[in-house]
């Protein structure tokens, strides 16, 4: 978007503004909550009634930023916030959780071959982006660290684990309220996505691009999960097919790998294949 210069502008800038009335005389009148300027009034933009207002405005910041920093495609990590580093195996708080940590692993070597293609086109295409939290999501970070790239970071307000990893790229580091906006970020640039073991929220994130790839309401893309002991004991998937409740085609939306190489592989035949 480009802005149009001060001999340009016929309307005041809105900035500016801003600043104007911050230094008028303090009366009665502009003490007042009513006097503040609307999109500088925090009370006022956080009302009820201007829910609209705030999902479009999440929307648009996000949008904005990722296509004036050039980004055309991302590869999409999905995995659990409570999966921890090899190195801290010990301190997990389940053996379980312990044993997949070597996903932690896996998806921070994924990463890296996905930020060697994006450093390739200029961290325009196959940018990895992540939920920007700890676990599988740092690795997904560190990993594009380990490229010598960028990622972006999707983040959002939670009671816990909210606070971001100190390796996503910060410009390109957002913060949510909403996880609809969130997630229509996270597959509006989706070339492929990879999910790695984790819980309620990977599951919620894995089934919403699988519903929307289903009924065609997005364009198909690999989707490739890690971990077939993991899937298959989680998930039924030929049950659903044998019930009728999905077509048996279906179960093809998605693949199954083990490791980071056998990931970027499949990603790259796919598209070799559909081109």
């Amino acid at each position: 978007m480009t802005d149009l210069s001060d001999t340009q502008r016929r309307f005041p800038d809105a900035k500016r503004d801003i600043e104007t009335w911050e230094s008028v005389p303090d009366t009665p009148q502009t003490r007042s909550p009513t006097y503040r300027l609307a999109f500088d009034d925090p009370d006022f933009l956080t009302r009820k009634e201007l829910r609209p207002v705030r999902l479009q405005l999440e929307l648009l910041k996000c949008e904005m930023a990722l296509s004036e920093a050039g980004i055309i495609s991302t590869i999409v990590m999905f995995g659990g916030a409570r999966i921890p580093p090899p190195e801290q195996a010990n301190s997990a708080r389940t053996p379980e959780l312990a044993r997949l940590s070597r996903y932690y692993t896996e998806a921070r070597n994924f990463a890296r071959l996905a930020t060697l293609a994006a450093v390739a086109s200029g961290n325009r295409e196959n940018v990895v982006c992540t939920g920007g939290g700890p676990g599988v999501m740092e690795a997904g970070s560190r990993g594009a660290v380990d490229g010598g790239g960028v990622s972006v970071s999707l983040n959002i307000v939670l009671p816990h684990e909210q606070v971001p990893n100190l390796y996503g790229t910060p410009e390109l580091s957002f913060n949510f309220h909403y996880f609809a906006i969130r997630k229509m970020h996270f597959l509006t640039r989706a070339k492929a996505i990879a999910v790695f073991p984790g819980g309620f929220g990977t599951l919620d994130e894995l089934f919403e691009a699988l519903t929307l790839v289903q009924t065609r309401r997005m364009s198909p893309l690999p989707i490739v999960l890690f971990g077939q002991e993991f899937w298959d004991t989680i998930v039924n998937w030929q049950s659903l097919a044998d019930a009728g409740t999905i077509s048996p085609e279906d179960l093809g939306l998605f693949h199954y790998v083990e490791t980071g190489e056998e990931a970027w592989a499949y990603i790259e035949d796919w598209y070799a294949r559909t081109a």
